[in-house]
């Protein structure tokens, strides 16, 4: 029986996303993980607090809490990607283990600056917000994850070949698939 995971890209607006977009030339700028339709949840590396753009790690985002609850004209874009019970079951008990370690893990600054300039850099506990859904996606072998760049940026999860856009939008009008 097949399952879905749920990618979401997303322009927040904020000064960091903005410039991203500079250097990028991406619309989107940021990716979480969902392993629901509703999007209550989603799994990310970015601010952990929406107040402090300087103080990252992992998180727990939300359409409608945290940074996305500050800014309301977030744009996104969510993609849903079937996968088997087996590939969800072990994603999810891997965001599961994130969650209940998250003061082991940090926000990958430097290789967020690093990407911007075509360059990689790799930390075993660091992550930005693109290279830690790469991760969830390529360690358990979803369809071509591994062909994705190891310099990920949040646009090009769009080379999935099994992704379904199921929404473009504002994510505070997002009602679910």
């Amino acid at each position: 029986m097949d399952k879905s995971i749920y990618i979401v890209l997303s322009q927040t607006g904020t000064v960091f996303s903005r410039a991203l977009k500079f250097f990028t030339g991406a619309e989107y700028n940021h990716a979480s993980i969902s392993l629901t339709p509703t999007l209550e949840t989603m799994y990310s590396f970015g601010r952990l607090n929406p107040y402090n753009p300087f103080v990252g790690g992992f998180v727990e985002e939300g359409k409608d809490k945290g940074t996305f609850k500050r800014f309301k004209k977030t744009i996104a874009l969510v993609l849903e990607i079937k996968v088997s019970e087996e590939k969800y079951n072990q994603i999810k008990y891997f965001i599961d283990y994130f969650v209940q370690h998250k003061c082991e893990f940090k926000y990958n600054y430097l290789g967020i600056v690093c990407a911007c300039f075509r360059k990689n850099h790799t930390s075993q506990k660091r992550f930005y917000c693109s290279e830690f859904v790469r991760t969830c996606l390529a360690c358990f072998g979803v369809e071509n994850s591994e062909e994705l760049p190891k310099i990920i940026k949040p646009i090009d999860f769009l080379m999935l070949n099994n992704k379904n856009v199921v929404y473009a939008g504002f994510l505070s009008r997002y009602s679910g698939v």
